[in-house]
């Protein structure tokens, strides 16, 4: 189902990367929503304590976006893709930088909460191992990849998926499932070789 706004926020985002003054300030609560539910959905899948709040998790990869010198975002379905794909690099530095932070840069497994989209691990993967999988994966079908990142750190469902890939419902229930069985694999050790 097309969102109401979606045309709206097209014509911005051509605005804006055209440099016309004032779109970047009309796009902003266009897409402020969108982004806290991906922020919300990415964060649940974080560990216990996790300090990066939602708003702040926002707020950092909207500054990514933009920051990226009028990047060609085509369309809403193009941004919220850019933004689950922003959000998931937040939080993979977030990570990285807290383990080499006070405590010596231990390495503690980061356990993932069971969520609607959950790619049923063995076990909790470690956030940091689950991107380092998500980076092979792309390797191989960047296409799959896209997809775990919509629906894992995105919240995205298949539908809402297949609008943004532009591919058909079947071909992304066939990737998903790939998808989720290579990770298994990946995460449990006996495909972890890289």
């Amino acid at each position: 189902m097309p969102n109401p706004v979606s045309g709206e926020v097209t014509e911005l985002l051509h605005q804006w990367r055209a440099g016309e003054p004032g779109a970047f300030d009309s796009l902003l609560p266009l897409v402020y929503g969108e982004m806290r539910r991906i922020a919300r959905s990415a964060r649940r899948n974080e560990r216990p304590g996790h300090t990066l709040q939602t708003t702040a998790l926002v707020h950092e990869a909207f500054l990514r976006l933009v920051g990226q010198e009028r990047a060609r975002i085509e369309d809403r379905n193009h941004f919220l893709s850019l933004a689950a794909c922003a959000m998931r690099r937040v939080l993979v530095d977030h990570e990285r930088r807290r383990r080499a932070g006070k405590r010596g840069g231990e390495l503690e497994p980061v356990p993932l909460a069971d969520v609607a989209v959950a790619i049923a691990f063995d076990v909790s993967p470690d956030l940091l191992d689950l991107n380092d999988a998500l980076d092979r994966l792309a390797l191989i079908s960047e296409r799959q990849a896209h997809l775990v990142e919509l629906r894992y750190f995105g919240g995205l469902s298949i539908e809402e998926a297949c609008a943004v890939l532009d591919v058909s419902h079947a071909t992304l229930e066939r990737d998903w499932s790939a998808a989720r069985l290579w990770l298994r694999r990946q995460l449990s050790g006996a495909g972890a070789t890289g």
